[in-house]
This record gives structure tokens, sequence and C-alpha cells, in this order.
């Protein structure tokens, strides 16, 4: 049985920002084939910041975890700011996940990254 730090099963038992949002500029959904967890991200850009981010999570606790807790860590910055999030910054604040689970801020980090590259194509368009 895996033991899960209080901040994992805080954002696993309330997690922020879960559900879907109405216009995203835009949103993506990745999975992992070997577990089966789907996670899926999107969000709205105003003056140049993520103002809105959702997530819906399929998966594991730590799937569902790391959804909430990239979305709070991406929410207010810019792109830029955003790329430059690490595995590292979602592991402090979450407290660290054990090994068995990294997977899921794996798929968290592939998800907010391809979030940010669609993001980025619909501001270069003039979309957002």
């Amino acid at each position: 049985m895996e033991v899960y730090s209080p901040q994992v099963l805080d954002h696993f038992e309330h997690p922020r920002n879960s559900g879907l949002l109405d216009h995203p500029d835009a949103s993506v959904q990745v999975e992992n084939p070997v577990c089966g967890d789907v996670l899926r991200l999107s969000a709205i850009i105003v003056d140049g910041r993520i103002s809105g981010i959702k997530f819906l999570s399929q998966g594991c606790v730590p799937a569902i975890a790391c959804g909430s807790a990239v979305s709070e860590l991406a929410k207010g910055k810019t792109i830029a700011q955003a790329n430059a999030l690490t595995r590292g910054e979602l592991m402090e604040m979450l407290g660290e996940l054990p090994e068995a689970s990294s997977h899921a801020a794996a798929l968290a980090m592939d998800a907010l990254s391809k979030l940010l590259k669609s993001l980025e194509s619909t501001v270069t368009s003039g979309y957002a």
C-alpha cells in the first residue's frame, strides 16, 4: 500500500480547478497507456496570463492530485513563466510522491507542456 503525503491527499480530496472551461483558448488531453490514467487541461489567456485553468483526470490518487497541483502552479502565470515550471516544483507542492507514482507527475508535466504549446499557437495566431 502506498502512503501519500498530506498535500497529495488534500489535492485528491479537495481538487483545485477541477472541471471544464466553457470556451478555453486551448485544451489538451494526455494518456498513460501503461496504467490508463487520463488528464485533460484547458486554459484561458487574458492580458498575456493564464487567467483560467481547469483539469479533469481519470486515474489514481496521485494523477488527480498532480492535475490539481499543476493547475494551481500555472494559474496567473504568463506562458513563459509556466514553461519554466519544473517537476521539482510540482513535487515540492505535493510533498513528494512514492516512486511507483512518479508517472502521475510526468503525465501532469506533459499535459502542461502540450497545453502551453497550444496556447502559444493561439496567442501568436491572434485568437487569444
